[in-house]
């Protein structure tokens, strides 16, 4: 199985999901962006991570980092390995076993051991996008597996989000709307 090395792109609040957040990871030899709807807590530990701020006690992932160490065992990297049902799933590879994880709090823990994360190619393929203003470009160069309707649009309307164009942002969402109504 081929991995696909990521780094993060964003996270953001994700206003179609009821409080989740989009996480943004970005192909780092690449081009192409794998979004994955998180928690609030999950989004909460990762941004604090990033942004160098240390709560005044330690939160879960904080804990879950002191515990590997303590008993003697290293994160070596992080793997996204599966996607069931728009579901992702995730392996955290520690130097002598793996254990399976949710991709948020393997990311959570990636960012504090400062390890790679990766992506199966497999899932990569299934549900990454290209930025839309390398999508003709990339599709010529490569036919992939493209995102379903639905998800390219939220992955669309996410990136307008972070663009700041609203009024594309908001011809999304109701394309969304007509559409989710009609499943």
């Amino acid at each position: 199985m081929g991995k696909i090395q990521v780094e993060i792109l964003g996270l953001s609040t994700n206003p179609a999901s009821g409080g989740a957040y989009a996480l943004i990871l970005k192909e780092t030899n690449g081009t192409r962006r794998l979004p994955i709807i998180i928690g609030a807590f999950e989004a909460q530990s990762i941004a604090l991570e990033i942004e160098g701020i240390k709560p005044p006690r330690p939160l879960t992932h904080d804990l879950m980092k002191t515990i590997i160490d303590s008993l003697g065992s290293d994160l070596v990297e992080i793997l996204i390995n599966d996607l069931r049902d728009g579901t992702f799933y995730a392996k955290l590879c520690l130097s002598h076993h793996e254990v399976d994880s949710r991709p948020s709090d393997a990311i959570a823990l990636a960012v504090r051991f400062g390890v790679p994360i990766f992506v199966a190619e497999n899932v990569m393929d299934e549900a990454a996008f290209y930025p839309e203003d390398e999508e003709s470009d990339a599709s010529q160069r490569r036919k992939e597996p493209r995102l379903t309707k639905v998800e390219a649009l939220r992955a669309q309307l996410q990136d307008s989000i972070e663009r700041e164009d609203y009024e594309r942002a908001a011809k999304l969402r109701d394309e969304l709307r007509k559409m989710e109504t009609h499943e």
